[in-house]
């Protein structure tokens, strides 16, 4: 029994000869080189994908709450107080604030809309450089591991070449195994390539949708600062007050009143 495992196990190996670890080996420390370089792509480009997504859904929740309650609040400090800690709307606010005590110690005059549309613009640029980290790198390996593939490629091709010229016997078995190294090269590129490309073009879209809410609501710190607390956001689904109904008056006709005849 022991010796049916054996042949067994040797059988599968040949017949694996033309895998990915054959066609690794058949390749040389090119192939491997190439073939790390576009795993540690793949890695990196999953990590950053992950990683972004969740700090993207975390200011969409924080965005959340601040439709919710923030405007309700009397004053600004009172409504970042209920924000967190390291929130991004909680960071325009206090920008926001410490421009406006900033603005009463200028000794040149600056008008204050200015100052505070300048202080705002600043801080909302910072959140937003601090949500496109990491998105170069997945453009570069979307622009870029098709040609690292191609270049196992290209190196798996002039193997078979060589082989041809120097055994002089084109058969399919002297050059399968470097055409099958240049072709999961090739197909290795795409895999890395297109995840990534994918990967950066949703999270772009994610962080223009998230920046113009970040817009949005700096505008709306900016019109509370520049009219001291007259004006605010219309808080979604507060109570709208309606004016009484007046009842309306009776109805007259020709010589009535109130539904009483009169006399000439």
């Amino acid at each position: 029994m022991l010796t049916t495992i054996l042949a067994a196990g040797g059988t599968a190996a040949a017949e694996n000869q033309f895998g990915l670890q054959a066609a690794l080996k058949e390749g040389g420390l090119i192939s491997q080189s190439v073939f790390t370089i576009l795993v540690i792509m793949s890695i990196v480009s999953f990590y950053i994908l992950f990683s972004k997504l969740f700090e993207q859904q975390k200011i969409i929740n924080q965005a959340k709450r601040v439709r919710q309650g923030f405007w309700s609040s009397p004053n600004l400090r009172e409504g970042a107080a209920k924000l967190e800690k390291n929130s991004a709307y909680k960071q325009l606010v206090d920008d926001g604030l410490q421009a406006q005590d900033q603005h009463a110690k200028l000794t040149d005059p600056v008008e204050a809309h200015d100052w505070l549309h300048g202080s705002l613009a600043r801080s909302e640029a910072a959140i937003n450089s601090k949500l496109g980290g990491g998105l170069a790198f997945l453009a570069t390996v979307g622009a870029t591991a098709p040609f690292i593939g191609l270049f196992g490629t290209v190196v798996g091709i002039y193997r078979a070449l060589i082989k041809i010229g120097a055994s002089g016997d084109p058969s399919i078995d002297k050059v399968a195994g470097p055409v099958g190294e240049a072709l999961i090269m090739t197909a290795l590129g795409l895999v890395v390539a297109v995840p990534a490309v994918l990967a950066y073009n949703w999270l772009q879209r994610r962080n223009k949708s998230i920046a113009e809410d970040l817009s949005a609501f700096s505008n709306d710190v900016l019109g509370f600062l520049a009219s001291n607390g007259a004006v605010k956001p219309t808080i979604a689904g507060a109570p709208v007050s309606k004016a009484p109904v007046k009842p309306a008056a009776a109805t007259t006709t020709a010589g009535q009143t109130g539904g009483v005849q009169t006399r000439p």
